[in-house]
């Protein structure tokens, strides 16, 4: 039954994402976390943490890692299917649609108006994991390690991978020298 389970919390999670992969995130957390009750929400932090480490997809990572967590390697088969599947076949049979009806006002009012509820999704996630995290590192880290972020993307235009292998480095090397 977990199998069942995984494709159609990965299948919802994906088949509703309008976006991509940051759009399902919160979806996927949703699932989950809350749905299923397979991971913690510090957990599904540390994963998404991971997943935006590794190359790739975001979605596929998170299902390869949840899906492995619940059942193994038929897990991570189960969960990438349910995760690939809905936007291939979404992207073959809407394409010629789409580029047929992209001028179209009730295409681009359909996709102007999907874009709010994304971006409450998108706060709201962020909203849970800042209280995961705070709570891990605390608050003068938290707003340290964010401010830092958001100075070094806007003023230097970091790429967001070197900003999680910082902090994937001062996790490892500085954090345990400071609790220890």
């Amino acid at each position: 039954m977990n199998l069942l389970h995984l494709m159609w919390a990965f299948f919802v999670a994906n088949a509703l994402g309008y976006g991509g992969g940051p759009a399902s995130i919160p979806l996927m957390q949703d699932q989950v976390v809350h749905g299923f009750h397979w991971v913690t929400n510090s957990q599904f932090a540390n994963i998404l943490a991971l997943g935006n480490a590794l190359p790739g997809p975001i979605s596929t990572n998170v299902a390869t890692y949840v899906g492995y967590l619940v059942a193994g390697w038929p897990g991570v088969l189960a969960a990438l299917v349910a995760t690939i599947v809905p936007s291939a076949a979404a992207f073959v049979g809407l394409r010629s649609l789409l580029a047929r009806h992209s001028r179209s006002g009730l295409v681009r009012g359909m996709t102007e108006l999907v874009q709010p509820v994304i971006t409450v999704m998108m706060l709201l996630l962020t909203l849970q994991m800042s209280r995961t995290a705070i709570g891990g590192v605390g608050v003068w880290q938290f707003v340290g390690i964010g401010g830092l972020s958001l100075f070094a993307m806007i003023r230097w235009r970091l790429h967001p991978a070197f900003l999680i292998l910082g902090a994937f480095a001062y996790g490892a090397f500085v954090m345990p020298l400071a609790s220890g």
